[in-house]
């Protein structure tokens, strides 16, 4: 079944993904258990790839200049999205669909790559990966406002709270003053929480995989364009740490990582599946001192566990 057949069907009929068999449930019915489940498992290993990619950055800003890196990174996924949308002949997306497309390629697909690539000149991946932080929430806040979901007073106690232990640890370690750096991480967190929420509401009319698909060919002319002006005016250096970051933050973040990341939500629900994101920043920590070498910051840990029980409270929370 199609996407656009989809329309056309009652809404309580779960669309079907062409290529793999599997589905994704519509708004109108309540996932089954086991299908929430293997959607919880399916965000957190797109948490898991997200929580690479500002390492994955950083090593390829050693050798490559952001605009360049950023261009690229959306051009070779674009290449591998399309590969696997023509050979398995699926149809291009509704008229319909197209405008939530176009937002997720503008905040997802270049936005956020983007203004967070320019933060990381400045800014350690360990403090960016904590202002990031604040994205579950404001995914939430959008997710509510867009599709009117309601959760409950626990989900938005337990999920205030996560966002209060972030903030206070990026005060703490930031001494209350703000940088150009953090204010590209802020603008990346309105327009990426823009494009999950309505990534994971496409999600639910059509397979995840293709939501983002269609994102990268959407961008794609922008991204070719843009990576043969970068490439005039920026260094271009291919080591060994600057194409593993070139290589994975185009194939494990902006492809791989998004397909299972949408297909969770779709399963699990926006507000939910985002404050599973709380676990990013204190993943990327962890990565930015095996990889990079960072100073892990004394109050890690703490906020590792407050927000840790701020997921696990987030997750039994009825909406």
């Amino acid at each position: 079944m199609t996407a656009q057949d989809s329309a056309t069907r009652p809404k309580r009929i779960a669309v079907t993904e062409a290529a793999t068999g599997m589905t994704a449930p519509v708004a109108a019915t309540p996932a089954p258990h086991g299908s929430r489940r293997t959607g919880t498992v399916m965000a957190a290993l797109g948490v898991t790839a997200f929580s690479l990619t500002f390492p994955a950055t950083a090593w390829g800003l050693e050798g490559i200049g952001p605009w360049s890196l950023v261009t690229l990174r959306g051009a070779l996924s674009a290449l591998i999205a399309g590969g696997c949308l023509l050979a398995l002949r699926v149809p291009v997306p509704h008229r319909r669909h197209w405008a939530g497309l176009a937002v997720v390629g503008a905040g997802v697909v270049v936005g956020f790559p983007l203004l967070t690539t320019l933060a990381l000149q400045t800014s350690t991946t360990a403090h960016a990966a904590v202002v990031v932080g604040l994205l579950p929430l404001t995914t939430a806040v959008l997710s509510a406002l867009r599709t009117g979901a309601r959760p409950s007073r626990m989900f938005w106690a337990a999920a205030l709270t996560g966002a209060a232990a972030v903030i206070a640890f990026t005060v703490q370690q930031s001494g209350g003053a703000l940088s150009a750096a953090d204010l590209y991480l802020f603008g990346a967190l309105l327009i990426c929480a823009a494009g999950y929420t309505e990534g994971g509401r496409l999600a639910r009319e059509m397979p995840g995989w293709q939501v983002i698909g269609w994102g990268l060919m959407l961008c794609l002319p922008l991204n070719l364009l843009g990576a043969v002006l970068a490439l005039q005016h920026e260094s271009f250096q291919l080591t060994g740490h600057s194409t593993a970051g070139l290589l994975y933050s185009a194939i494990g973040s902006q492809f791989l990582g998004l397909v299972v990341w949408y297909r969770g939500m779709a399963a699990i629900g926006v507000p939910k599946a985002s404050q599973l994101q709380l676990a990013q920043p204190l993943l990327t920590l962890v990565w930015s001192v095996f990889l990079l070498g960072e100073h892990l910051p004394v109050a890690a840990p703490l906020t590792a566990a407050a927000v840790l029980v701020c997921i696990a409270v987030t997750q039994r929370a009825r909406g």
